[in-house]
């Protein structure tokens, strides 16, 4: 019989194609074919567990597939291990964003920045356009979502002013109603915030800080509990403070001596952190209220990973982990909203029944932008 372990057959053995009967098998002849089957696995078994030793020394971490325990075995895997979803929340979140003015100025055309939509996709969210000339169908759109995104800009008052303080005032109306209903306010969001709560249209501070990547200063003491800093990872957070990781882009904001000393301000807000601009003004840089889901940045959290237009944009992995952080808050926020909209009439609003264009040929500017014209009113 051939040696299991190769060696060739002499001529004393017998045909390949003959079965030893047991009394040879256990001859003197046969014994040290015996003792191969006997050592060799062992000694195979004590190798294998010998090398996975090492790697769990070097690594500390082994798939399941190299334990050896039978964790991998698909017969122990049962269904009980999936955490059972949340009937309180809602997996299917959507996102109304405002749209702006094309060129700043009310008209019959208006847009929103396809990174703002596509920072909403990254965390699980879609999204409806809240077209800001159609109020009346604005008022009907905010039933079918579960918060709102107030995007960067330049328009400060007429209608958009209007429309922009309506939202706020629905946002804060669900939630007094008991449905946690979140806001995300950005650069030029904060701004209208700013103003909105103040009641005072000329609050807004100058400051030199477009095209300009910065760190994030944290507040003395500040307790980042339930905000938008929560989840981030601790060499993250030591990150946000010495390295240039998120972008600003304005030219107005509020330093956060006028936030503290506004007593409508500082009710509603607490200060998260801030950032200076290139004469070293300081000013805030995010916020969050007191009492509701609402956040605000002065920086804009959807660039670093979904625009490539403006020069200083951080894009290093570590810029690229603020946004899916900030991203994920958001919808983790929304998924808490009890709106239940009509499957139907969230898909007949939803911004895929549009197109996004292509403006970033040109190496500037926004990369993809929706457009949109003004329609008639829900009838």
């Amino acid at each position: 019989m051939p040696s299991l372990f190769g060696s060739n057959p002499s001529s004393s053995d017998p045909a390949n194609d003959t079965v030893p009967s047991p009394s040879s098998s256990c001859s003197s002849s046969s014994s040290p074919d015996m003792w191969n089957y006997f050592f060799i696995p062992i000694l195979l078994h004590l190798t294998k567990k010998l090398s996975l030793a090492k790697a769990q020394t070097s690594t500390g971490l082994l798939l399941p597939s190299q334990r050896g325990d039978g964790s991998a075995d698909d017969s122990l895997i049962s269904f009980s291990r999936c955490a059972n979803a949340d009937p309180k929340l809602y997996y299917r979140p959507v996102i109304g964003i405002l749209s702006h003015p094309v060129g700043g100025a009310s008209g019959g055309r208006s847009y929103i920045v396809a990174s703002y939509v596509k920072f909403v996709e990254a965390a699980g969210g879609r999204v409806i356009p809240l077209i800001y000339n159609e109020p009346e169908e604005i008022l009907f759109q905010l039933e079918l979502v579960n918060g709102v995104l107030l995007p960067g800009g330049r328009s400060k008052s007429g209608l958009y002013y209007d429309i922009a303080e309506k939202i706020f005032k629905k946002v804060i109306e669900k939630n007094d109603r008991g449905d946690h209903f979140p806001l995300y306010a950005i650069c030029l969001g904060f701004e209208l915030l700013t103003m909105i709560i103040s009641e005072d249209k000329k609050i807004l501070e100058r400051f030199s800080a477009l095209n300009r990547a910065s760190s994030l200063q944290f507040v003395e003491n500040v307790n980042i509990e339930g905000t938008v800093f929560q989840r981030f990872p601790p060499n993250l957070l030591q990150k946000l403070g010495t390295d240039l990781l998120v972008m600003q882009n304005h030219c107005w904001g509020i330093s956060p001596e006028k936030l503290q000393n506004t007593p409508n301000l500082s009710r509603f807000f607490k200060i998260l952190t801030t950032s200076t601009d290139k004469n070293n003004k300081v000013y805030v840089s995010t916020a969050q209220a007191h009492r509701y889901p609402v956040t605000a940045f002065q920086w804009h959290p959807e660039k670093n990973a979904f625009e490539s237009g403006l020069s200083m944009i951080p894009h290093s992995d570590d810029a690229i982990e603020v946004t899916q952080h900030v991203a994920n808050f958001f919808i983790r926020e929304a998924r808490r909203s009890l709106n239940r909209p009509a499957a139907q009439k969230v898909r007949d609003s939803l911004i895929y029944n549009y197109r996004p264009k292509y403006y970033g040929k040109a190496g500037k500017g926004f990369d993809q932008v929706y457009i949109f014209t003004q329609r008639q009113a829900r009838n």
